[in-house]
């Protein structure tokens, strides 16, 4: 295993490279600058990394980020550029939250140079070590599969309509891997008996877009899960009092369950 403070990379050499871009609460020194702590963390993907934590047992090498979504989005177009045009959406160094509300106090939000500071401290090191990761594997296999890990709540009316399905698999409409491995997360969902949807809201950050490579024998998928899935999640926006909820693990243990089944999954399709 090798980190910094704010960066972990834990190797292992079977054919799944697994992402987790944000679950960090880190806040790197902003909280005097933001309306409160609380709201800087509150987009958080609360306890994805305790959810997944069965994928090193696998063999996966599972990068990780401690910082938080809000100092700088590690998910999203370096350039700027929305991944989603016409539709709500936070950028790479956000000033408000999913919600609409602003994290930073008046005067406050970053300005074009601290947030180029902040790509080239943050973002730059966690795409550095997926790319390294990715070549490290691929010298061992001929096709691996890239896995990013996602989780928002179930009902933000800004970003979608209605409530969200609980499980949302994004290849960037299919470009990002090849159609069989899409094909058999699709069925495990659909046993699930849980709502699910494929290449829906959620088509895949940059991290799924930039890495997958199915030409290359880099298979990204993005798994982005609805809260209610594995936490007993409040209405509305949560008050520092109600959000997040503590990870349960008994509440966890059926959606942990599915996920274990797609990676295993994932890892004999990479293998065969």
């Amino acid at each position: 295993m090798s980190a910094t403070p704010w960066l972990t990379v834990t190797r292992g050499d079977a054919p799944l490279l697994v992402s987790i871009p944000h679950t960090g609460i880190d806040l790197a020194g902003l909280e005097p600058r933001l309306v409160s702590p609380w709201l800087g963390r509150r987009d958080c993907d609360w306890w994805i990394d305790t959810l997944y934590d069965f994928a090193k047992g696998l063999g996966a090498t599972v990068v990780h980020t401690a910082i938080s979504r809000t100092v700088i989005d590690v998910n999203r177009d370096p350039s700027g550029v929305s991944l989603y045009p016409g539709q709500a959406t936070t950028g790479l160094c956000p000033t408000d939250t999913f919600d609409g509300d602003p994290l930073y106090r008046a005067g406050e939000e970053p300005e074009q140079a601290e947030i180029d500071e902040r790509r080239e401290t943050y973002f730059v090191p966690y795409h550095a070590a997926l790319q390294a990761e990715i070549d490290r594997l691929r010298a061992r296999h001929n096709k691996i599969v890239l896995y990013d890990c996602h989780s928002i709540r179930s009902v933000l009316p800004r970003l979608f309509e209605g409530t969200l399905p609980v499980f949302n698999l994004g290849t960037n409409d299919g470009n990002s891997t090849d159609p069989v491995l899409q094909g058999l997360v699709a069925n495990i969902l659909a046993g699930t008996g849980q709502s699910h949807i494929v290449n829906g809201r959620f088509k895949g950050g940059f991290i799924t877009r930039h890495f997958g490579r199915p030409q290359d024998g880099v298979h990204a998928l993005q798994m982005e899960l609805s809260n209610r899935g594995y936490m007993r999640e409040p209405e509305g926006k949560g008050t520092p009092e109600t959000w997040p909820v503590p990870y349960d693990a008994g509440f966890a243990a059926p959606m942990r369950t599915t996920l274990t089944e797609i990676l295993e999954a994932a890892l004999a399709w990479a293998r065969g």
